[in-house]
């Protein structure tokens, strides 16, 4: 009697890791059939499932996004469930876990090398909003638990330090291997840098190119950012000598274009797009923002006026084959914002809506820049 209680044990032992094992395997190819909607490509091949658990009655695993500001995150755990459910029926519990890991390709890269993206905010011309716009897809980004820092790369017109609130304020330096490192200042959950931070706020900056080339140089190599998910460069307008420099110094995940719809301002940002698409540089554009694209009272939400006329940054967007990666309106409260150092993005209304939807689609670009595109070279110009 007691030896076929213990060959019962074991036979009910065997029998329930077996079904486990199946079960394993099945939850696998269950999630086979889920595609990443952006990836195009199911969670198991781009390896996004981790931590499989199977206990009576109930199933548990671990989704892994590419970012934790993925706006396609219900889509995906509803996906999940609805696969398992089909495989598994209906009276087991179904747990999934969403996480992230930023992806990237900037493996063994000699500077940076906790920075996972490098982003180039640029524009062609001054005046379309691109500092305020850098500054909320900075915050927005690290709102969603990103680890974001942000380089003001404009040497002669520092606005970061006023739009984070902090321009009176001075990062400190440390000595590491005999080397004055700078430790940027945090505001707001993001990492900064700005020549507004070593120069009075009154003072100009007289610079000639190469000295202002040389600053931003420090900024990358000098400072300790330490473990970054994306590093934004807020460039000055144009296409200069601050434009090369970054290029050349270190390799560039992506640019991204701010441009209003006038006729005017997408002339220049043309020009910032196609700088970026030449063949000596090379960066991939992750898409266009259109700012001031309508302007809407506040006693009067639903209302659009367009005053700068309508849709120039779709177009703009259309004609070089990019996303448009979304549309800000022009709203009192985002220049209050400015003024004050308090990101729109923090507070509650349209605009930080547009700005929440902006730093989403900015992450999926990246997202789908890295698993769809080598990773960008340095550039090597001899002139």
């Amino acid at each position: 009697m007691k030896l076929l209680s213990v060959n019962f044990v074991l036979g009910v032992n065997c029998r329930l890791y077996r079904e486990m094992k199946i079960q394993s395997d099945d939850i696998l190819k269950a999630l086979s059939t889920v595609e990443d909607p952006d990836l195009k490509r199911d969670l198991v091949t781009l390896n996004m499932v981790k931590d499989i658990v199977i206990t009576e009655g109930k199933v548990s695993f671990t989704v892994v996004l590419t970012t934790p500001a993925c706006p396609l995150k219900e889509k995906i755990r509803n996906d999940c469930e609805d696969a398992v459910r089909k495989e598994v029926g209906e009276n087991v519990e179904i747990d999934i876990r969403m996480t992230s890991s930023v992806t990237s390709l900037r493996d063994n890269a000699p500077l940076l090398p906790g920075v996972k993206n490098i982003i180039a905010i640029a524009s062609g011309k001054g005046g379309v909003g691109k500092s305020t716009v850098t500054t909320n897809l900075a915050v927005a980004l690290a709102q969603s638990g990103a680890k974001v820092g942000l380089i003001d790369a404009d040497i002669y017109g520092p606005s970061i330090p006023l739009m984070f609130n902090c321009e009176r304020e001075q990062p400190e330096v440390k000595v590491i291997n005999g080397k004055n490192i700078i430790v940027p200042l945090e505001q707001y959950g993001v990492k900064l840098i700005s020549i507004g931070f070593l120069t009075p706020p009154e003072s100009a900056v007289v610079w000639r190119g190469p000295m202002a080339s040389s600053a931003l140089k420090q900024f990358i190599s000098d400072a300790d950012w330490g473990e970054l998910d994306y590093l934004l460069i807020d460039l000055p307008p144009g296409t200069s000598d601050i434009h090369l420099t970054l290029v050349q110094t270190v390799p560039v995940t992506g640019a991204v274009i701010v441009t209003t719809p006038q006729k005017v301002a997408l002339a220049d940002a043309m020009k910032g797009l196609s700088m970026f698409k030449q063949p000596q540089i090379n960066v991939p554009v992750l898409g266009v923002i259109e700012n001031m694209a309508y302007f809407t009272p506040d006693e009067l939400p639903d209302n659009k006026y367009y005053i700068f006329g309508k849709d120039g940054g779709r177009n703009l967007a259309e004609k070089f084959g990019v996303p448009l990666l979304g549309q800000v309106p022009l709203v009192q409260s985002i220049r209050e914002s400015g003024d004050s150092g308090l990101p729109a993005v923090l507070k509650e209304g349209i605009t930080a809506v547009a700005f929440q939807n902006l730093a989403e689609n900015l992450a999926r670009q990246v997202a789908i820049r890295n698993a769809t595109f080598t990773s960008t070279k340095k550039v090597e110009l001899s002139t």
